[in-house]
């Protein structure tokens, strides 16, 4: 049981994006640059994303997007926020 509820938590790529409601380009984007993680691969090698942390990353970066900060500027204060957390 607890595995098939982790499998359940784990999207690839489009189903991540329709989730977020966002353009698959931006989880592709966002990955890239190291905003978002990649938690797993399908055995044909598809992106799996944790949905839930996925989508707490997307929530926090879009008010700020939003304000037209740069992506660098947020992924280093997200960065800062989980140090802070570990201290």
């Amino acid at each position: 049981m607890a595995v098939k509820k982790m499998e359940k938590s784990l999207l690839k790529i489009g189903e991540m994006a329709r989730a977020a409601e966002v353009p698959l380009s931006t989880i592709r984007y966002y990955t890239d640059i190291g905003l978002l993680k990649v938690a797993s691969h399908t055995k044909g090698g598809y992106r799996l994303f944790d949905r839930e942390e996925t989508l707490s990353v997307i929530r926090k970066v879009r008010p700020v997007v939003e304000r037209r900060r740069t992506l660098k500027q947020i992924k280093e204060d997200l960065a800062k926020k989980s140090k802070r957390k570990l201290d």
